[in-house]
């Protein structure tokens, strides 16, 4: 009847805690199905989702150099003046005259320039047509040759298109980690609460038996009251961890979610469990994956080959101009519209030039300058990847040595928890015969409290460095088999 008792005390004692809980919906959750809510709904992933997005409209915007511009107008003019002073001559005169355009350049640094016009000129001294059309086309052999702005913002824009799908890969690998951080904290606060509640039930017990003692005259009133305040104390521990519970739910609906309202009257319940299978750790290994696989690494590369785009172009500022320029058009001359239109189209009067054009600055400071400039940034990029590229190998170093001290722990915690267990059990049998004392036991079954909660929590280190090693490494995704998918 007493332990009935005590079991009706210690479930009194956690349904204040588990009132608003008992509403909730529960759903079982495994970290797989974590990492796919997170994917799809989480906030930051869903921000750096419009990078690439923005970075293809750059792109595009680049090409715009090649755009042809097309050209058209026309336009009339009426001119009336008198005739020399003392005559009554009178001159008046009409124009209509349509020019046309099309201009643009080539990927290969040619531009070129078609051009048409007609014009009708009519009144009382006289009548004519003139049209003429042509092709003018410039190509530069030195200056702006393999190179120039237009194709130097193509290859820079196709650059940050890659960056910038790094950008969303450590976003991915971001987020994917912090999921598995939250889902393994939240099973360490369900089972650290577990271990709470057991050392409630265990002072309970003791309370109970102690009490049972006093009321046979075995025991003195006043050794009672250490056993009620160790209720006390583990009631007090058991609401504490119900707080952290609620606390590492909300962190992990946070991250899996972009509608928490709906996700509030939920209780994830994971579906999965801590374990210390022992992985073989090798600093080497780790470093080659690091230093080709970490999107950071890969960026500061990409820095590098953007700024080599830069050097090229500048390089060839450099050079003086040397441009070949031809044109070929045809003419046409007569009455009426007809006339100078059927001439062009004949062909019967060419005109057509070739030459070219050098260009020689005398003192090309600008040029120099802004190549020693691009050249120093280069250097400073380089000391800048090659610093990166240290710090990953020491942060590497330091999540491989983590991760082998997180499962040694775990192992320790473990066999700790073991012996508290043994050491309770044989002290209780030696209290139930007299040749212990309260105070030993509670001690005790603190140690024990302690022991279950190292443990516990030496689990989920040991998790979580492997995860933390992964997002090191830059491999996260691979290690989750994730693919990453660019809108």
């Amino acid at each position: 009847m007493k332990r009935v008792l005590s079991s009706l005390m210690v479930v009194a004692v956690c349904l204040p805690a588990f009132a608003q809980t008992n509403t909730l919906s529960v759903r079982a959750m495994s970290l797989s199905e974590c990492l796919t809510e997170a994917i799809q709904h989480n906030f930051d992933v869903q921000v750096e989702h419009y990078e690439p997005q923005l970075k293809l409209y750059d792109l595009h915007l680049a090409y715009a150099g090649y755009d042809p511009v097309f050209n058209l107008s026309g336009s009339h003019t009426h001119t009336d003046q008198g005739g020399p002073a003392g005559t009554n001559g009178v001159s008046i005169q009409d124009d209509n005259g349509f020019d046309s355009g099309l201009k643009g350049a080539t990927p290969w640094g040619m531009s070129y320039n078609l051009s048409g016009s007609l014009t009708d000129t009519y009144g009382r001294q006289d009548e004519n047509s003139i049209g003429a059309a042509g092709v003018s086309l410039t190509q530069p052999l030195l200056k702006n040759f393999w190179v120039d702005q237009t194709r130097t913002a193509i290859a820079v824009a196709k650059n940050r298109l890659k960056y910038s799908e790094q950008g969303l890969r450590q976003q991915f690998i971001t987020t994917v980690t912090d999921v598995e951080n939250a889902y393994y904290e939240l099973i360490y606060a369900r089972e650290n609460f577990k271990v709470q509640q057991q050392a409630l039930e265990l002072a309970q017990t003791l309370y109970d038996q102690d009490k049972k003692r006093v009321e046979l005259g075995s025991m003195a009133p006043l050794d009672v009251q250490q056993d009620e305040a160790q209720v006390a104390t583990k009631r007090a521990d058991l609401i504490s961890g119900q707080f952290t519970l609620a606390k590492a739910e909300n962190t992990l609906k946070n991250l899996i979610t972009d509608n928490y309202p709906q996700w509030h009257e939920v209780e994830l319940a994971p579906s999965e469990s801590l374990n210390a299978t022992r992985q073989l750790l090798e600093v080497q290994d780790s470093w080659a994956k690091g230093l080709t696989q970490r999107p950071d690494i890969i960026q500061a590369k990409l820095d590098v080959e953007q700024q080599g785009f830069t050097l090229k172009y500048l390089q060839n500022q450099l050079y003086p101009e040397l441009d070949l320029t031809g044109s070929y058009g045809v003419n046409g001359a007569g009455r009426e519209f007809n006339n100078a239109l059927g001439q062009e189209q004949t062909g019967s009067r060419p005109v057509y030039s070739y030459g070219a054009v050098l260009t020689v600055p005398l003192g090309n400071v600008t040029a120099r300058n802004n190549l020693k400039s691009g050249r120093a940034t280069q250097q400073q990029i380089l000391l800048r990847l090659k610093k990166l590229e240290q710090n990953v190998m020491v942060d590497i170093d330091n999540a491989v040595k983590s991760a082998r001290s997180s499962w040694e722990g775990a192992e320790a915690s473990k066999q700790a928890r073991i012996f508290a267990e043994a050491a309770l059990d044989a002290e209780q049998k030696k209290y139930a015969v007299g040749k212990s004392t309260t105070f030993t036991v509670l001690q005790l079954q603190n140690n024990l409290t302690l022991a279950r909660s190292q443990e516990i929590r030496a689990l989920a280190n040991y998790q979580e460095s492997l995860a933390g090693l992964a997002a090191q490494e830059g491999t996260t995704l691979e290690r989750r088999k994730l693919d990453l998918i660019v809108k």
